[in-house]
């Protein structure tokens, strides 16, 4: 896909990765839907801030009526409660499935004819290392990541007959607001954003980010094997 030129909306574009995502966006030639739950808290000069809370089939609908030029879709708003899944708090699991599975399953309903009637274009979604496996303290956020790649595999099969490029992001740590309780190393979210667009631009369906990624997919890989699933 061409970026030069194309028009992207990004959810979650207040800051971290989806303010990073705009950022690189803007210097690659296209133009930036910014959105954000709170619009004012969008900063960033030279694009177009509209509100949009990914939980609320409503305001998902409003906003592929206001950016139908759209092109280009960035699936990046999440959260993380922090938690496990036997002990943690339902509603909190619960929150996390919303923004992660519902809420990307929502922007790819409402957003799919737009693509389609745009000549097909693509869609990035941010996932995770933890897409592939668990980690004791973050099992909700997990599952949720799980069920979110599961999502993207799938769309990306229905919207294949549109032309419509489906990709996967994977990565370990950023070093984003999410992540600031973790004594651990961690990526810039410009890198993240600079690896998912370049997979787009190339046509591919992943972005591997980190070794974290790299290596939970290649884990992955070898328990599949050993166990026969296909």
């Amino acid at each position: 896909m061409d970026i030069a030129g194309s028009v992207a909306l990004v959810t979650g574009a207040d800051r971290g990765i989806g303010r990073s995502f705009a950022a690189e966006l803007l210097e690659r030639g296209a133009t930036v839907w910014a959105t954000a739950r709170r619009p004012e808290t969008v900063d960033l000069p030279g694009v177009r801030v509209l509100p949009l809370d990914v939980t609320d089939p409503a305001s998902v609908a409003a906003a592929a009526e206001a950016a139908s030029d759209v092109s280009l879709l960035v699936n990046n708003a999440g959260i993380s409660v922090q938690q496990n899944l036997v002990a943690g708090d339902v509603d909190r699991t619960r929150q996390e499935m919303e923004v992660h599975y519902f809420g990307t399953l929502h922007m790819i309903r409402a957003f799919a004819p737009v693509l389609a009637a745009n000549g097909g274009g693509a869609i990035v979604t941010m996932l995770s290392a933890l897409s592939y496996g668990h980690f004791d303290g973050a099992n909700s956020y997990a599952a949720a990541k799980a069920a979110q790649w599961s999502l993207v595999d799938a769309a990306r099969l229905e919207l294949a007959a549109q032309g419509t490029l489906v990709t996967g992001t994977y990565v370990g740590s950023v070093d984003t607001d999410m992540m600031a309780g973790w004594d651990v190393p961690k990526v810039h979210p410009a890198d993240v954003a600079r690896a998912a667009l370049d997979a787009v631009a190339a046509g591919e369906t992943e972005a591997l980010v980190d070794d974290d990624a790299r290596g939970a997919r290649a884990a992955l890989a070898a328990r599949l094997a050993v166990t026969g699933v296909r």
